[in-house]
């Protein structure tokens, strides 16, 4: 096949197989199935594209907005074919209704679209004061097929911008990656050598149409070989996990994945009568793209779905972001992954030492940096290269590494366009940790969101997950490390949500965070803030967005349901039992409990 857009690839896949169905939607999860072939999304595609050309010009903004569903797809290929640069993005919930969207607002304002494409029912559900009611707003389940006779080719090259790829904003507000048709074919092509994929290789996924994930592994990776894409809302997944095995299983997939938490819910959610009619046989490719990737995770989850058919080789750790399309690296097809247990203390050091005892932490292998691409470990101090063992940024240069940041010229300058002496290329500042052992690349977190208390560096993901194995009242992922600046010192503080349904002693929680937050890394948590479940912010993905968590706990705008301040003692000694819990109504117990929560505030010191 030639084609050097993506528009000209879908072009050819209709012209050839026509009749082909390229993507089945399961609105339910289950068996409500909805159908688009090739010939279709290309007529419905240069329909909305011939309506995008009526009233915008060539390298235009618009802005998508659409439940999850196959509109979505037929309005991003609308903008390819219309020289119009997509913007991916989400549409206001239902409970949003006339309540303000910061990120939906600021990618707006970010990129000045010249119009907003999604459903009929969508738009009614925008809010009421909105930067949407300055815009052209484009329905297109209102446009007719008929408008296909005036579409224009655009003669868009590979070297055009196919989309904005705003990133999650787990650091930062969010930024457009821009992203050319050249960048996005490249990445694809080193996605389907990684994982050895073919046009038989059939995909089922429940990630968000609008994330670097979910459009470039679950839409335009199926695309891209000529395969099969089965596609369901998130929240069908999220609601009855069980559904995303048992599309695996129903339509024998190849390829399907996501990050750590997916992989939980559904050792959590999945009951042993429904894992009966489960077949996961046919799953060779179940990646991972979390960062980082946890053995414990892998490990539960074989455990749980081994009688499924599942295998471990199965895992495919990867890594990837939205600045580098998506893939970086990965591992190797039916191969187990690379895992290696460290010594938490020296990484601290920015040492990378095996060990065995207890202070020690297992970390998996993201595979190798895929063809194409050069991965180096860098100072992020002195921008010099990391020698064998130590810890560092990743940088990464790569043809997939988009071109830098819509209108950030600074930012562009700054993260796209780093240089390593005695390197003739350009690398990407990717603000992520890691190391390279044994030919892979593992991941240990965000660098901006490092904590440095009396010089010593810390990785919250560290701390994170040694609080998640204190407790049995912690789950997984709600649980947030940052440092905070109170007198002219920086300090530790500890975010972790509790269920006030459930029956917990706040006491013997905190008591078992400081310990093993002392034991594990040698440093003191100054506060143990406890939280209601669901309240720590986080991205699409699922990652926890440690910046806001500082924000909202430093402005004093999150509510906490209890604070431990080291060395504070609590003035109210007050019990809760669960006969008395067991004895009062619903709605009193939770007023109970959060009573409870509030006045026990625990007083311990070293």
């Amino acid at each position: 096949m030639q084609f050097s857009t993506l528009s000209q690839l879908l072009q050819q896949r209709a012209s050839e197989s026509p009749e082909h169905v390229a993507y089945i939607f399961l609105p339910d999860g289950e068996e409500i199935e909805q159908r688009i072939t090739y010939g279709q999304l290309d007529r419905r595609a240069k329909a909305v594209a011939a309506q995008l050309q009526s009233f915008t010009t060539h390298g235009e903004r618009a802005v998508l907005l659409f439940p999850p569903g196959l509109d979505f797809i037929v309005a991003l290929f609308g903008c390819f074919y219309s020289g119009v640069i997509a913007v991916p993005a989400y549409p206001p919930k239902l409970s949003r209704r006339n309540r303000s969207d910061n990120r939906i607002e600021s990618i707006i304002k970010d990129s000045q679209p010249g119009a907003i494409l999604s459903l009929s029912m969508a738009m009614d559900q925008m809010p009421a004061s909105s930067p949407t009611d300055r815009l052209r707003l484009v329905a297109i389940d209102q446009v007719a097929d008929a408008l296909q006779a005036d579409w224009k080719d655009p003669q868009s090259t590979e070297t055009d911008l196919a989309f904005l790829q705003y990133t999650s904003g787990s650091t930062s507000a969010p930024k457009g990656v821009m992203l050319s048709h050249a960048n996005i074919l490249h990445n694809e092509r080193m996605i389907q050598t990684a994982c050895e994929h073919t046009e038989a290789s059939t995909f089922v996924g429940w990630l968000p149409l609008y994330h670097d994930m979910g459009l470039i592994g679950n839409v335009l990776q199926p695309l891209y070989l000529g395969a099969k894409s089965i596609l369901m809302p998130p929240n069908a997944f999220l609601q009855k996990p069980v559904r995303w095995l048992s599309a695996i299983t129903r339509y024998e997939a190849r390829t399907s994945g996501g990050p750590n938490f997916a992989y939980d819910l559904c050792v959590r959610k999945i009951s042993a009568e429904q894992k009966e009619d489960l077949d996961l046989r046919s799953w060779t490719v179940a990646f991972n793209g979390a960062e980082p990737v946890r053995q414990e995770t892998l490990e539960r989850f074989t455990k749980a779905f081994a009688d499924c058919g599942f295998r471990s080789s199965a895992f495919y750790p990867c890594y990837g972001l939205a600045e580098t399309s998506l893939i970086v690296s990965g591992g190797t097809i039916t191969a187990e992954p690379l895992v290696r247990r460290l010594d938490v203390r020296t990484l601290e050091k920015g040492q990378v030492q095996p060990s065995n005892g207890n202070a020690a932490r297992t970390f998996v292998g993201c595979g190798a940096p895929v063809a194409d691409t050069t991965v180096s470990i860098v100072n992020p101090e002195t921008g010099l290269r990391a020698k064998s063992g130590e810890l560092g940024e990743i940088w990464v240069s790569s043809p997939s590494v988009a071109s830098g940041y819509w209108g950030r010229s600074e930012a562009t300058e700054k993260t796209f366009k780093a240089r390593l002496d005695g390197d003739d290329k350009t690398f990407l500042r990717t603000r992520d940790c890691g190391f390279m052992l044994d030919g892979q690349l593992f991941i240990t977190g965000r660098l901006q969101d490092m904590i440095i208390i009396r010089g010593q560096n810390y990785h919250p993901e560290d701390i994170e997950w040694t609080i998640q194995q204190t407790h049995a009242s912690i789950s997984i992922h709600t649980s947030a490390a940052f440092s905070v600046d109170e007198a002219s010192e920086e300090r530790l503080v500890v975010l972790v949500e509790v269920d006030p349904r459930k029956d917990i002693n706040p006491d013997d929680l905190v008591r078992s965070v400081r310990y093993a937050v002392a034991e594990h890394h040698e440093v003191q948590v100054a506060v143990v803030g406890l939280v209601k479940v669901g309240t720590l912010p986080k991205t699409s993905s699922g990652k926890i967005q440690r910046h806001i968590c500082k924000q909202r706990y430093s402005s004093g705008e999150l509510e906490l349901l209890a604070c431990s301040r080291l060395g504070e003692r609590s003035t109210a000694p007050a019990s809760l039992t669960r006969e008395r819990l067991i004895g009062a109504r619903k709605d009193e117990r939770r007023h109970l409990l959060e009573q409870f929560l509030q006045a026990r505030v625990c007083s311990l010191v070293r």
